[in-house]
């Protein structure tokens, strides 16, 4: 209730929209949307400046800092680790500049769980800004629990989008 009252305070349109889509043993669909008070492609761009946003708490490092987002085909959503490691959580596999970007991965610890997971964001224009949704599925669950980490990766994401949506507020409006 806290955050809603924070962006409220800040005048962006309508709170975000989160819901678990489906969930089984073997794999679960998330979904995350929200708008933005800024142009298309802004959010578009925005969007790419990943360690300006996501939170240290959901990293590897403990440093949002190194994570890094290339938008562009065979691009990478990775993190730095010390001394020269690191971790590619997701390939950028599809994109149409300020519209939308498919990544493809296993998030955080599903990486360990022979999963596979689809990030699809759109970016759609809507008056006075713009429409980002966020949907993401895992599947491959080789020994079940989807179902049970489907509302922990709802959580994680959604607080991801809420603090996307606070730094786009304030990205610059034009590209």
């Amino acid at each position: 209730m806290k955050w809603y009252l924070a962006l409220s305070a800040l005048a962006i349109p309508a709170a975000a929209q989160a819901e678990v889509v489906s969930a089984s043993a073997h794999g679960f669909e998330v979904r995350h949307s929200i708008q933005t008070v800024i142009p298309q492609a802004a959010a578009f761009d925005a969007f790419g400046q990943i360690s300006q946003w996501w939170s240290k708490d959901h990293s590897y490092s403990g440093d949002s800092a190194n994570m890094s987002l290339s938008l562009r085909p065979g691009g990478c959503l990775c993190e730095r680790l010390p001394d020269g490691g690191g971790v590619e959580h997701m390939h950028v596999a599809y994109v149409v500049p300020g519209e939308r970007v498919v990544l493809t991965g296993p998030l955080g610890p599903l990486l360990y769980e022979a999963t596979t997971g689809v990030m699809d964001v759109n970016i759609e224009r809507i008056a006075g800004g713009s429409r980002v949704t966020l949907n993401y599925r895992a599947a491959g669950f080789a020994n079940g629990g989807g179902e049970k980490l489907a509302p922990l990766v709802d959580q994680v994401l959604g607080e991801q989008m809420a603090r996307f949506r606070k730094f786009a507020a304030a990205f610059p409006k034009t590209r």
